[in-house]
């Protein structure tokens, strides 16, 4: 049976960069910033993003709503199941739509996380990965992500371009 169910996504990665998600995804709907608690952002030994659990640490994110094919599309980028595993976790949502449930003040909705659950040891980017997340990075801190968050989680894995 087939369903036109949404599923949020937390995009974390290059998929931050909102014309690569425009491109890969065409159906995206973009809603806007997210954090999700105790994991912290690595390049592991494969050149590309992934999270690992990590008490006090954070994640910062962009929530996209996707339809069905674009999920499937996603998951094709991802390598599921070989590079990443699909994960549903509870992230902070701090747009303006009125998604999910009110705990201790914050809002709090289910999204779809890809996670590389096999590589989780820390490693130097892909070439064509630190162009894909600089574009990223740009988008993120218009988006709202802080940029104390990028300066300490993204940028000692991905140096800046050489205009900046």
């Amino acid at each position: 049976m087939a369903t036109d169910a949404k599923t949020l996504y937390f995009g974390y990665g290059s998929n931050l960069w909102r014309d690569q998600m425009n491109r890969r995804c065409p159906d995206n709907k973009f809603l806007g910033t997210t954090r999700l608690a105790d994991w912290r952002w690595i390049i592991n030994t494969a050149g590309y993003a992934t999270i690992l659990p990590s008490e006090g640490d954070e994640v910062y994110a962009f929530l996209y709503e996707l339809s069905p094919a674009d999920e499937a599309i996603l998951d094709g980028y991802e390598g599921v199941p070989t590079s990443y595993v699909k994960q549903t976790m509870a992230v902070e949502y701090f747009g303006t739509k009125d998604y999910g449930v009110v705990r201790h003040g914050k809002r709090i909705v289910d999204a779809l996380v890809y996670v590389d659950v096999q590589r989780v040891k820390d490693g130097p980017p892909k070439t064509e990965y630190i162009y894909r997340m600089n574009r990223a990075i740009a988008d993120a801190l218009a988006g709202g992500i802080p940029k104390a968050y990028i300066e300490k989680n993204l940028r000692p894995y991905i140096p800046a371009p050489a205009s900046e």
